[in-house]
């Protein structure tokens, strides 16, 4: 957190919009039914499977002539810039702004700026941005879509994750990843793992089937990414995490009984402080009964097939 306010735009289908609020959640305390957030915290967009982009306010007024006024003490005397106007969408109930007028906002803008424009390769990005009736001036990141390029792995299998589902339950587990330690148990193919360790989270992977921690191992390598993923059930954990992450196992080949489910919920009370369980059973019983308590939840829905995520602590 600082003094510095930051604005997210966002994009998501409609059949996310509770696990984009519930990632809201866990970045920020809080989330917001419109597709525009604001926050004293910076989180880099590119976590994020539903951020479209960040400005970092630097002036904001009321008048767009007094922003102006404000962008002409910006002085950049080693880097390039370009100005970009963010209203290219109705962004809460702001109406969408027309592409020659944001093309006419742009160049006033850019014209105030002390330094030398490149619309092609700028080093430094700045945003322009509509709001009610305020404006805002600021440095613009915009998100890369990195879930995106892991969707094509060596090994997969049909039910597992979504690459961009994986992403929001990596963000969901570990926020503000500094200093916390994550584990998956149960990883699978590594999914959530790719997208865990390709944002810096620490965290590490066990699997009782060994033919699945190599093709884990195998994910994780193809994108040059490393991560410790070791071979044995659940109960052979021995050390202590600040977070467990649990996909339940509910595949063709993998049949679990509801005494096998309950049994690994209970063993990672043992080693987890907190938990993100994904389920399509509804076991908010075994939870309870191992220990926890749930403390937020969400439905991802694709097509009549659905999963919940439940955060316990």
């Amino acid at each position: 957190m600082n003094d510095r306010k930051y604005i997210y735009t966002y994009v998501r289908h409609t059949d996310e919009y509770e696990l984009c609020s519930l990632e809201m959640r866990s970045f920020f305390g809080f989330d917001v039914k419109s597709n525009v957030l604001m926050s004293d915290i910076s989180i880099n967009p590119s976590r994020s499977p539903f951020i479209k982009e960040r400005l970092a306010v630097m002036f904001e007024d009321e008048s767009f002539e007094k922003l102006l006024a404000m962008v002409e003490n910006v002085i950049l005397t080693d880097t390039t810039f370009k100005v970009v106007c963010l209203n290219t969408l109705v962004l809460d109930a702001t109406p969408k702004i027309g592409h020659p007028k944001r093309r006419k906002l742009e160049r006033e803008i850019g014209l105030r700026i002390q330094g030398e424009p490149d619309l092609d390769h700028a080093q430094t990005i700045f945003g322009v941005l509509q709001i009610g009736a305020s404006w805002y001036f600021g440095e613009l990141t915009e998100s890369e879509a990195v879930w995106f390029t892991h969707q094509q792995k060596p090994h997969m299998y049909s039910t597992a994750l979504s690459t961009h589902v994986a992403r929001a339950v990596a963000n969901i587990a570990a926020p503000h990843p500094v200093g916390i330690s994550v584990i998956d148990p149960c990883c699978g193919i590594g999914t959530v793992l790719v997208e865990a360790l390709s944002m810096g989270i620490n965290i590490v992977g066990r699997d009782i089937n060994p033919l699945v921690v190599l093709g884990s191992r195998k994910n994780i390598a193809h994108f040059g990414l490393e991560g410790e993923v070791t071979v044995g059930p659940i109960a052979d954990v021995t050390e202590e995490y600040d977070v467990g992450i649990i996909d339940m196992p509910y595949n063709l080949f993998t049949h679990i009984s509801v005494e096998g489910q309950f049994a690994i919920i209970k063993e990672a009370r043992r080693f987890a402080k907190k938990l993100i369980v994904i389920t399509i059973d509804t076991i908010d019983h075994m939870i309870i009964e191992a220990g926890y308590t749930i403390t937020d939840r969400c439905v991802v829905k694709k097509g009549h097939f659905e999963r919940q995520i439940l955060v316990c602590q």
